[in-house]
């Protein structure tokens, strides 16, 4: 879609077309989702404030006076109400801080703080030895925690090709790393909670 037709959408919808404000709100619901994102960490959070930004634009669109400049309108309005969401909502826990005193923390000994930095390491080694998309595929869900749904939007791809790619994409590590260290894949299974925490 041009911004010739996105503008044209805009005064379509600025006239009260439900239609064409549909089509923006589909053209831009990525990008205020990624941004919403960005601004308050959480995916539950995001989709529900994405969801507040286009109701507030739809409501405040006809004060809006050059139909070219509504990316930028609306990227202002996302960064607007993230904060004011994040500033009403205050801490999301509190503690007492003789309570936190009392809770253990969990220290690695140097042997195992060392042992997962190599495992970390040689995981970055059989990383590099991927295809892009295999790479892309597994840093989004182990490193980023996506949702098999989230990576099925972002990819732009069924959840069933997400979910393939997965499959693909670990045994191919598994490969890389046997080619590194025979005995790496199964150390790396032993220490995959960890590695996810470091």
């Amino acid at each position: 879609m041009s911004w010739n037709e996105i503008t044209v959408l805009v005064e379509k919808a600025k006239t009260g077309d439900r239609e064409a404000y549909g089509e923006l709100v589909v053209r831009f619901q990525n990008s205020v989702y990624a941004m919403a994102l960005s601004r308050v960490r959480d995916p539950l959070e995001a989709q529900e404030l994405a969801q507040d930004v286009f109701v507030h634009a739809m409501r405040k669109l006809p004060q809006l006076r050059d139909p070219r400049c509504f990316a930028g309108w609306l990227r202002r309005i996302t960064a607007r109400m993230a904060i004011n969401r994040l500033t009403r909502k205050g801490p999301l826990f509190g503690a007492d801080p003789e309570m936190l005193d009392a809770v253990q923390g969990h220290e690695r000994s140097p042997v195992d703080a060392l042992e997962v930095s190599e495992a970390v390491e040689q995981l970055k080694l059989g990383l590099a030895e991927l295809k892009p998309l295999d790479r892309l595929t597994l840093e989004a869900f182990y490193i980023r925690g996506r949702s098999l749904k989230q990576m099925a939007r972002e990819f732009e791809v069924p959840t069933g090709t997400i979910k393939r790619r997965l499959h693909v994409a670990r045994q191919r590590l598994k490969d890389a790393l046997e080619a590194i260290d025979p005995s790496l894949a199964e150390r790396f299974a032993g220490l995959a909670g960890e590695l996810a925490s470091v």
